[in-house]
This record gives structure tokens, C-alpha cells and sequence, in this order.
């Protein structure tokens, strides 16, 4: 279903019953689905509520609509009000973790659990050493080797849809520990101005010192879950979690735990989200 708030349209989709979570996706700019179908199974014991994020996916929005982080945030407690909620639980993936994070800052008090999984980094500094990590990775001997066998296959004019599947796969390589893992990502595509303006917006960000001077009542219980070979750099993430007071979970993954690792992804969620 959509719901309108803020000006805008919002795509959203709800799956299980019990406790409710709100999943946020990552991009910034991309949409929801490619979470699934492996955040799913976390719906056996409690309610998922998925959105598209504003600018990304089911809901586009037009180039004069602003897309900042402050709108997302905006969006997130509209979103808390139209469930009716006093405080929500969060389950953010990578930029959603750090939209999570842009939320508790925002409206502390609305916080009552929040999971963040393979998180976007807190400060630009990390940001950049995912950059330069990620290029590293993507210009790795076997990922050109699979590149250029693609280019050369003549895929592209005998099934495009095929061509295009393996062409994701490739720009997304470097986000894994075996670039072959690749292959169960559900693909997605990101929409660039939202992207772009997300990151321009934060500009040369550095939350930490608001972390720091959040009080302890305002923290709440949470959770980072973090592959050992994700480009984003683990130290952020462990930083981050000494400042939430968060337990920490570290697998032997890259980016993307729910299709590296699903049964321990699994496994690190339910025994931290609400259930029944």
C-alpha cells in the first residue's frame, strides 16, 4: 500500500505478525526488495514494515522535492505517527542503519531498539576509506577477468536480460568476500540524485560528538551486526557500537550478511528483535 505524508508518496509493505519492526533499506536511493527474500524470515516471529524510501524504488518523487537526510528522517517519525506509535523499533541496513542513527539522534525518545546491520560509516572519514576500498576491490584481477568474458560473450545481443543480470552482479562484486556470492543478491537499482543528495547534505559529517552527548536514558538497547570484510570499515562499526553501548556481532562476511551468511544473519536478528 502507499501512504502520503510530507508531501510525498511512499510505497510500503508489511509481512508476519507480532511485535513491529520497520526495516530500513540502504542506497541512499535504492528501494526495499533487494533485502529479500532472505529479511523475510524475520517475519516468522514478529511484523515487518518495509518502506521505499522517498526518491528511491515505488516512491519517486520530482527534482524540485528535496531528499536530504532531514527529509528522511522527517519521513521515518511520519511514519512512526501513521502506525500510532509512541516509540519503534528499527532494523537498518547499511545507509538505513545510518538513517536509523540520523533518527535517534533526531528524536532520542523515540527509539526503543534499533539493530544496525553492515551500517553506514558515522563520520565522512570512513566514508572515504569505503571508497577507496571498494574501488581497490572492484579493480581486482578476477572481477576485470569476469568483466571483460562478459563484454567479449556476446550475451548482451543473444539474452539481454541475462547480460543485464551478470552486469549487476559485476558492479556489485565488491561488496562481498567471494564475489560470487554476488549471484543472490536480488538486484536493485539506486536512483543517483537521491544518492547524490543524501551525501551532499551531511556533508563533512561526524556524529560521534552527538553520540557522546546523548545520556544513557536516551540509548537504547541495540545491536550492529558487521562483516569482517566489508568494505565499510569494521572499526566504525566498532566505534559506533562502544558509543551506543551495543552488543557487537562480527561474521566472516562482506556487505551483505543476509545473503553471505543467512542462517547466522538470521540467527544474530531473533535473538535481538522483538518477538512472540
Amino acid at each position: 500500500m502507499f501512504i502520503e505524508l510530507n508531501g510525498v508518496r511512499l510505497f510500503t509493505r508489511r509481512v508476519g505478525t507480532g511485535p513491529l519492526v520497520v526495516v530500513l533499506h540502504g542506497g541512499p536511493g535504492a528501494h526495499h526488495d533487494y533485502l529479500l527474500p532472505q529479511y523475510d524470515l524475520l517475519a516468522k516471529r514478529r511484523e515487518l514494515f518495509y518502506y521505499d524510501q522517498r526518491g528511491g524504488g515505488q516512491s519517486p518523487v520530482s527534482r524540485d522535492t528535496q531528499v536530504g537526510w532531514r527529509e528522511h528522517v522527517a519521513d521515518l517519525d511520519g511514519i512512526r505517527e501513521t502506525l500510532g506509535l509512541e516509540q519503534i523499533t528499527l532494523c537498518g541496513y547499511s545507509w538505513g542503519g545510518l538513517l536509523a542513527i540520523l533518527y535517534l539522534l533526531e528524536h532520542p525518545e523515540r527509539v526503543e531498539r534499533m539493530a544496525l546491520v553492515s551500517p553506514a560509516s558515522a563520520t565522512a572519514e570512513y566514508r572515504r576509506q569505503f571508497d577507496v576500498e571498494f574501488a581497490r576491490r572492484m579493480a581486482l584481477p578476477e572481477i576485470q577477468r569476469e568483466r571483460e568474458a562478459l563484454r567479449a560473450s556476446g550475451l548482451r545481443e543473444r539474452d539481454p536480460a541475462a547480460y543485464q543480470r551478470r552486469a549487476f552482479e559485476l558492479s556489485v562484486a565488491g561488496y562481498f568476500r567471494d564475489f560470487r556470492d554476488a549471484k543472490n543478491l536480488t538486484s536493485f537499482r539506486v536512483t543517483a540524485r537521491t544518492q547524490q543528495a543524501v551525501w551532499a547534505s551531511l556533508g563533512e559529517y561526524d556524529l560521534r560528538p552527538q553520540l557522546k552527548a546523548l545520556s544513557g536514558a536516551h540509548l537504547p538497547a541495540s545491536r550492529i551486526v558487521h562483516g569482517s570484510f566489508d568494505p565499510i570499515p569494521i572499526e566504525g562499526s566498532r566505534e559506533l557500537a562502544a558509543l551506543l553501548r551495543a552488543t557487537f556481532v562480527e561474521l566472516p562476511v562482506g556487505h551483505c550478511p543476509h545473503v553471505e551468511a543467512t542462517d547466522d544473519f538470521v540467527r544474530a536478528m531473533d535473538e535481538f528483535l522483538p518477538g512472540q
